[in-house]
């Protein structure tokens, strides 16, 4: 799995002009999901991000987690994550999950999140959708499970 992890004031999702998700202060999380990838990958990266202190203290260091700041998160599916623009000018997205399984651990990250009883909205899968947001900081990261030991 592999993630982009936007730390925003706001984010909001939409589809055909109508918002289907919208949070406030949090993560947006875009989300690509490998061919290879498991509930082993789904658990560990749901766990790592919830848990990730991005957000700035009394002291203005990077020292809160979502928890810490009743932060909400904005899923996204994305599988251009997986896009390999190496050769050639189109990129190869053999890498990506086919939409089957993609979707199914897509869902299954959503309910780890809201397992853990953070606000958790989404877009929808396979769906063309017009993401907006206020990135704060700019704080941005990636993480991708093939560069952890959790095999």
């Amino acid at each position: 799995m592999r993630t982009v992890i936007q730390r925003v004031k706001y984010a909001q999702v939409q589809i055909n002009g109508l918002t289907v998700g919208k949070i406030e202060k949090g993560f947006l999380i875009l989300l690509g999901i490998n061919h290879n990838d498991t509930m082993k990958e789904v658990k560990w990266l749901a766990n790592k991000i919830k848990d990730l202190r991005i957000f700035e203290d009394e002291n203005d260091k990077m020292n809160l987690s979502l928890k810490d700041v009743n932060g909400e998160v904005l899923i996204i599916s994305q599988f251009t994550l997986y896009g390999n623009c190496i050769k050639g000018r189109r990129p190869s997205f053999i890498d990506a999950a086919k939409p089957e399984l993609a979707n199914e651990l897509y869902l299954k990250f959503i309910d780890e999140f809201r397992s853990f009883d953070i606000k958790t909205e989404t877009g929808k899968f396979g769906a063309d959708m017009k993401v907006e947001l206020l990135n704060d900081g700019p704080v941005t990261l990636i993480i991708d499970t093939a560069d952890a030991s959790i095999k």
